[in-house]
Order: structure tokens, then C-alpha cells, then sequence
């Protein structure tokens, strides 16, 4: 891959000493994308030649100044080479640290990516889920081609990673990949996690992120309200794969499970309760953290339904759950049928568990957020923002507590007339 490269040697006229001499600098530019150094050789102001990147005359200071520039220029070339004959990535500052002597054992921004994504592979099941492997891997493959876009190489010197770098990242993924802000951020921050593995290791003398904000959008979540509920449950669907996602749909809205804690349900995360009737026992793929669900009907009906089901009776499964993307896709035809505006997917149902279901009929926050295996409040908090039809039930309930009341006192206040 070409690259654009120069050398100049130059001065800074604002920087004159009391002797009127300014110091000789540096600059080398790839792609656009400076560096520079002091040569820590000082010249006159009316000795230096802009134009030639020399001081003038033929004194003994001139010719020994000039003699060290061509020296560094020389230098400076030969690694620029070297990097090409080796068809080896470079910047301006790759190219400088190698004339300083800082890149003997230089540390390569992706290779320290991959090595960490190597290592959660290895873990998945242990310590992370596959969904969090598959998110570095993305994060990784945006970072690279960020890359290969602004820098025309195929990776970067982890040193060579600044705010503007990551600015630059964000933009990028906005535009070029045509991301949302929130999954903007969410890329970016897994990033980060590599630049602050660099930064503990001492690969980078500062944090680049120290100065960065990433802040989520809050984004308010969709769900069906009872009624629409009610009309999915009424729909008579003739094929049977739509039948078969509609009640898997309707078993999440009543349990609260995601996609992947629907599907690798077993018999065995049944369980009785303290209070003794059927439970759902298990951990989240995603987080890892316990979820203890009691069995509302509607979705033990779908449970029933299924048991005497090829794929659940001659198996482990609780439910014939298809794969996520025929999900969705046989939903949408569903929603068309029922006559809905929503976007409805799988996850919906989680988000109609933790509205409708459950908040709006008085079911404190704390049992949702530990049903739903939130690790954090704040994090099911985002549910109970959206509950307008819960907060005008409540109000009316203190309206009518007033109303009651001021007709209390009222009459009272007629008794003690009398």
C-alpha cells in the first residue's frame, strides 16, 4: 500500500534566544500526519534558508550544521526504506521512534487486540459469553479498517493512539460504517479496554482516554401493551412455524428471558420454589448473573403445549426455539397479521415482560431487576422512566385518596355546624 512521505528540516521564528538563534527542528510527514524532533543545533535567523532547509554560507558552523542535517536526512530515509522493502506498516512516529531507537520491541496496536480476543475465546463459558467474544472481534475488525481508512497501513504502533486517533475512530464508525451512537460508543469502549491494557502495561506512557466522554443516549424501548398482547394471543395463525414463534414470544413476555436464555432452557432449570409451585432457574448467557423467574401461566400454557414435541420430547430443550434471525423474521410477518406499527423482535418481549407484565401491575422495581438478571437498578430504572399509563394510575389513586379526604373534612366540618 503506497504511502506519501517527506522530510523538512525548519525553524521556528517565535522561539529566539537572547543570542537572537533559534533552534534547528525536524518534521516528517506520512499520509498527511506529522512528527517532529529538535536536532539540537541552533542558527541565526538571517543565516537560515527557508527554501533549501539549510543555514547559507560556506563558514565552518554552516558546513558542520549542514553536514549533520544531511546525516539525520540519510538516516531518516534509510528506516523509510526499510519499512517498504519490508512491507512493514508505518506513520511519522513509527519512523521517528526508530531513529530514536524507542520501537525495538514497539507494540502493534491490533496484534495486541487479537491477542486479547485470543484470550476471551478461551474463556468463553468461563468467564465471558459468546456474545462478548463476538463484540471484541467486531470492535476489532472496525478498528482495523478504521485503520486501513485513515492511515492507508495495515496497523499502528499502539504509542501512535491519541485523542485524535480516537475522535477520529468515533467519526468514522458514525459516518463511514453508518453506526448508531449508542453502538458507536459501545465499540469505542471496548477499544478502550486495549489502550488501557497498553497504558497498564507500561506499552504507553499516557492514557489517550483520560480526556474522553462517552455517553449513552437514553433510548426508549418498545413493547406491547396489553391489549396488543391480547391480540397476539387471539390471532389464529394457520402456519404452523408462525404458531410456534408466536408462542415462544408469549412464553418470553411472561418470563422475561432474552433470545439465548429461551433457547438453552432445559428440563432440568425447572425447579420448586420457596413458595412451591414451578420455577425458572438459570443464568443469563449474557452477564452470567442468576435469574430465579416464577412460571406465570400463560407461560406455563406454552410449556404444556410443547412437551409432547418431536425436538423437546426426544431431548434435553424446554421449548422448539428456531434460530434467532427466522425468529425475527416469521415476527414480522406475525406483527403484519396483527395489525401492529411496532418493530416487534424477540427482545421486545423481554421489554414488554418488564413493563407491561410486571411494573405496570405494581410489582416492585427490586423483583423485576433481579428476575430480569440485571446486575445493576439503573439499568431496569430505564423501564420504569416509560410507564406513563402506570404513573396516571397511581395519580389517580391519590386523586381519589384527596377527593375522599376533603369529603371527610368536610363533612365534619358541616357535623360540628350542626
Amino acid at each position: 500500500m503506497k504511502n506519501s512521505f517527506s522530510q523538512l528540516f525548519y525553524i521556528k521564528k517565535g522561539k529566539i534566544d537572547n543570542k537572537q538563534k533559534t533552534i534547528i527542528y525536524l518534521r516528517i510527514t506520512v499520509n498527511g500526519r506529522r512528527a517532529e524532533l529538535s536536532i539540537q543545533r541552533k542558527v541565526s535567523l538571517e543565516k537560515w534558508s527557508s527554501g533549501s532547509g539549510r543555514v547559507k554560507g560556506y563558514s565552518s558552523e554552516a558546513q558542520e550544521i549542514n553536514q549533520y542535517m544531511d546525516l539525520i536526512s540519510n538516516k531518516i530515509n534509510k528506516i523509510h526504506q526499510r519499512f517498504v522493502d519490508e512491507d512493514k506498516p508505518f506513520t511519522s512516529i513509527s519512523i521517528l521512534d526508530t531513529y530514536l531507537g524507542k520501537n525495538e520491541n514497539q507494540k502493534m496496536l491490533l496484534k495486541i487486540f487479537q491477542e486479547h480476543n485470543d484470550q476471551i475465546e478461551k474463556l468463553i463459558g468461563k468467564d465471558f459469553a459468546a456474545g462478548t467474544a463476538l463484540r471484541y472481534s467486531t470492535a476489532k475488525s472496525h478498528v482495523e479498517e478504521f485503520i486501513k481508512f485513515e492511515y492507508k497501513v495495515n496497523d499502528i504502533p499502539v504509542q501512535d493512539v491519541d485523542h485524535k486517533f480516537i475522535a477520529g475512530l468515533e467519526y468514522y464508525l458514525k459516518t463511514q460504517r453508518n453506526c448508531a451512537h449508542n453502538t458507536t460508543i459501545k465499540y469505542i469502549t471496548n477499544f478502550k479496554k486495549i489502550v488501557r491494557i497498553a497504558y497498564a502495561n507500561d506499552w504507553i506512557s499516557k492514557d489517550p482516554f483520560f480526556n474522553w466522554k462517552g455517553r449513552l443516549k437514553t433510548v426508549d424501548r418498545e413493547f406491547l401493551t396489553e391489549e396488543e398482547i391480547q391480540t397476539m394471543l387471539e390471532k389464529e395463525l394457520h402456519t404452523p412455524r408462525l404458531a410456534q414463534v408466536k408462542d415462544i414470544f408469549i412464553f418470553s413476555c411472561y418470563t422475561g428471558l432474552a433470545y439465548a436464555d429461551v433457547k438453552k432452557l432445559t428440563k432440568d432449570n425447572i425447579v420448586i420454589g420457596i413458595d412451591g409451585n414451578k420455577w425458572i432457574n438459570t443464568k443469563r448467557t449474557k452477564t452470567n448473573t442468576l435469574s430465579n423467574i416464577p412460571i406465570l401461566p400463560a407461560a406455563v400454557n406454552v410449556i404444556e403445549k410443547y412437551a409432547n414435541y418431536p425436538d423437546v420430547l426426544y431431548s434435553q430443550k424446554l421449548l422448539p426455539v428456531l434460530s434467532n434471525q427466522k425468529m425475527n423474521a416469521y415476527l414480522k410477518e406475525i406483527s403484519d397479521l396483527c395489525g401492529f406499527t411496532k418493530n416487534l423482535t424477540f427482545h421486545l418481549a423481554r421489554h414488554t415482560f418488564a413493563t407491561t407484565v410486571t411494573l405496570t401491575n405494581g410489582v416492585p422495581i427490586e423483583s423485576v431487576s433481579k428476575m430480569l438478571g440485571h446486575k445493576s437498578l439503573k439499568t431496569t430504572q430505564h423501564y420504569a422512566k416509560i410507564l406513563d399509563r402506570k404513573v396516571s394510575v397511581d395519580m389517580n389513586l391519590l386523586r381519589d385518596k384527596l377527593n375522599l379526604k376533603s369529603a371527610e373534612e368536610s363533612n365534619a366540618d358541616k357535623n360540628q355546624s350542626v
